[in-house]
């Protein structure tokens, strides 16, 4: 599946150079309805994936560790338009696998992040994230 990402820039800052905040539009290929991104977390780094879709269409997530130095303990959050972090999915608890009905359009974003001993130790994991609307 092709896919064309469109990578919005790195966001330093937020309350300390430690939390740093990486952003990338994901826009579809004419004809397809999916895409594959894939990058690296270290530490406390998140990455915002953006993807805009309407209300009733299904998205599908799916996050795999691709490497890691660390256990590989990387999630994901699904967040609604406008939302302030609140998510509508949250990956520590549900898994690394969501298929969820849209509730509104616009643009959700997908967070990916780490949680535990890689977090807190500065570890780094790479993964591979299978994203699509229907």
């Amino acid at each position: 599946m092709k896919s064309h990402l469109i990578i919005g820039g790195l966001i330093a800052g937020l309350a300390s150079a430690a939390w740093a905040q990486r952003t990338a539009e994901v826009k579809f290929e004419p004809g397809n309805f999916g895409a594959m991104v894939n990058g690296t977390i270290t530490g406390n780094e998140y990455f915002d994936y953006k993807l805009g879709a309407q209300a009733g269409q299904e998205m599908f997530a799916d996050l795999k560790v691709s490497d890691t130095n660390g256990n590989g303990v990387i999630y994901f959050n699904i967040l609604p338009p406008g939302s302030d972090g609140v998510a509508i999915y949250n990956g520590s608890i549900d898994g690394n696998t969501a298929r969820i009905d849209l509730p509104e359009d616009g643009d959700y974003t997908i967070r990916v992040y780490l949680m535990g001993n890689d977090r807190d130790t500065d570890k780094t994991v790479g993964y591979n994230l299978d994203l699509s609307i229907q």
